[in-house]
C-alpha cells in the first residue's frame, strides 16, 4: 500500500471507521474510544487499525 494516500480503517476495539492519512505525522485516535490507529515513525506510518480501503 502507498501510504501517502487516504485509508479507511476499522478500529480494533469498537468496529468504528474512519478515514486517515496514511503518512500522518500525528497520532490518530479514535473518535469513539480514543484507542491508538495510527503511530508516526519518521515519514511511514504503522498503521494499527484493519484497512478496510485505500482511497483514490
Amino acid at each position: 500500500m502507498d501510504k501517502g494516500k487516504f485509508v479507511r480503517v476499522k478500529c480494533p476495539n469498537c468496529k468504528s471507521e474512519q478515514i486517515i492519512f496514511g503518512k500522518a505525522s500525528q497520532k490518530v485516535l479514535c473518535i469513539k474510544c480514543k484507542a491508538e490507529l495510527l503511530e508516526p515513525s519518521g515519514g511511514k506510518a504503522k498503521i494499527k487499525a484493519k484497512i478496510e480501503e485505500v482511497l483514490p
